[in-house]
């Protein structure tokens, strides 16, 4: 597990100014994953070219984060459902009927994943895919929100487990950056140039699998067996794939989903058809029996269109594109879990001695006061809020923890109707809370508890 002592806040400002990259603190999600200093990796590797980290290198293993007796827990106890679960063999996908069951009296539910069956096709050469983990496995929600705090780019981890001497996938790449991390026995991994430099999710290899597979005949400019605590991070495009060895091969498979300056094309079409639609010349019928076969019946229609757009891109906000930028990625990255029962507790006890702290991973952007009020940006959600208590919020945001009675420019009763709103939202916990207001560990909400959820 990461020290909850070093764990980063994710990245938070107020008056719209946020932390640089190289200014934000110690990074430990990264730091497991790299054998340069992050500053190198951001200047030689990220988005460039591989790196590939030894578990005596990197000064550890990733068994705290999953073990194979994780993956048997997984699959035969803890009622996992499709999509969080794949199988696949020779390259080629099992149909999910194959290894899905109601199972048994009081849930009915057709998508359960069967451990029977999963041995069947695991012994007969199949390997098992894990989706999702970021969403399931505690140490993972942990560590993929850490790690997207580190690069500033969403993630999601999947686990690949292989038996001996088995291939999961053909060669192939992925259209998002990854760091394969070797959990369990060996796998040899064989890395070749890209076909496309940096593929978008509207690229995907199957589109040029005649490409790939010429590109994989070619020399590799990675091929090693990777070994339990090996670390190797591939920029999107880069065609790899992997062979377990003499015993079963399990590895994790953190995907890291970069911000591009494609997605702001995105988010600048996306003002841009909102202007379009308030056209009121571009929301009127064409003729009856147009024929649209022909290209001369719509050119002057096209042409306006055209010409519209580059009116419409010319009024585009460039601050707008940047914030629906914002919006895009915030809404694919998850804060940390909250303990619903213990915070509703702590709410019936707040006093000024209480201390609220910034719930851990949650993007936070306090906007200056406008009309009496203020817009705090909290992941997903806008939260209006009074003028008056943008002090004891930007105070908040910059320290990252503070007591009720601390909260600068308030008198008592309103730091109190503060600090209830903002656990009420989910956007401060207090540490320590337990159900029924037993003090305690402060689990999720605090980073404080290593247990995994029953």
């Amino acid at each position: 597990m990461l020290d909850p002592e070093r764990q980063d806040r994710a990245p938070s400002s107020s008056e719209g100014g946020a932390r640089s990259w190289a200014e934000s603190a110690a990074r430990p999600a990264l730091r497991r994953c790299i054998r340069v200093e992050p500053d190198v990796f951001a200047a030689e590797h990220w988005s460039r070219r591989p790196l590939l980290s030894t578990a005596e290198e990197l000064g550890g293993t990733f068994t705290d984060l999953l073990d194979l007796d994780a993956v048997d827990e997984l699959l035969s106890t803890r009622g996992l459902r499709t999509p969080f679960l794949r199988i696949a063999k020779d390259g080629a996908v099992v149909d999910a009927k194959r290894f899905t069951s109601p199972q048994g009296a009081g849930a009915e539910v057709a998508d359960q994943v069967s451990s029977d069956a999963v041995l069947r096709l695991f012994a007969d050469g199949s390997t098992v895919v894990l989706q999702g983990l970021h969403r399931l496995w505690p140490p993972l929600i942990e560590f993929a929100g850490q790690l997207a705090a580190d690069l500033g780019h969403p993630t999601q981890v999947n686990a690949y487990v292989t038996p001996p001497s088995s291939r999961g996938f053909s060669p192939h790449y992925d259209v998002h950056d990854v760091f394969v991390l070797q959990v369990a026995g060996e796998k040899h991994w064989t890395i070749h140039e890209p076909v496309l430099t940096d593929p978008l999710r509207t690229h995907p290899w199957a589109d040029r699998a005649d490409e790939v597979a010429a590109a994989a005949q070619r020399p590799p400019v990675i091929d090693a067996v990777l070994r339990p605590g090996d670390a190797l991070y591939l920029p999107r495009g880069y065609l790899h794939s992997a062979v377990a060895l003499g015993e079963i091969s399990a590895h994790l498979t953190v995907g890291v989903h970069s911000v591009t300056r494609w997605g702001a094309v995105e988010s600048a079409l996306d003002l841009v058809r909102t202007l379009a639609a308030d056209d009121p010349t571009l929301r009127g019928s064409l003729p009856l029996g147009v024929d649209l076969a022909d290209p001369a019946a719509t050119t002057e229609d096209v042409a306006a269109v055209l010409s519209g757009l580059q009116r419409w891109l010319g009024e585009v906000d460039p601050a707008a594109v940047a914030d629906g930028l914002r919006a895009r990625t915030w809404a694919q990255v998850r804060p940390a879990p909250v303990s619903p029962l213990a915070q509703s507790g702590a709410l019936a006890t707040l006093t000024a001695d209480t201390v609220l702290q910034v719930r851990p991973l949650l993007r936070l952007q306090l906007r200056e006061p406008a009309g009496g009020r203020v817009a705090l940006v909290a992941g997903r959600r806008t939260h209006d809020l009074p003028a008056s208590t943008h002090p004891a919020l930007a105070a908040l945001l910059d320290t990252g923890e503070l007591k009720v009675g601390d909260l600068p420019g308030l008198d008592a009763a309103d730091q109190l109707t503060l600090a209830r709103r903002l656990v009420t939202e989910a956007i401060a916990v207090v540490p320590g809370a337990r159900p029924g207001g037993a003090p305690g560990g402060a689990g999720h909400d605090g980073g404080r508890d290593d247990r995994p959820e029953a």
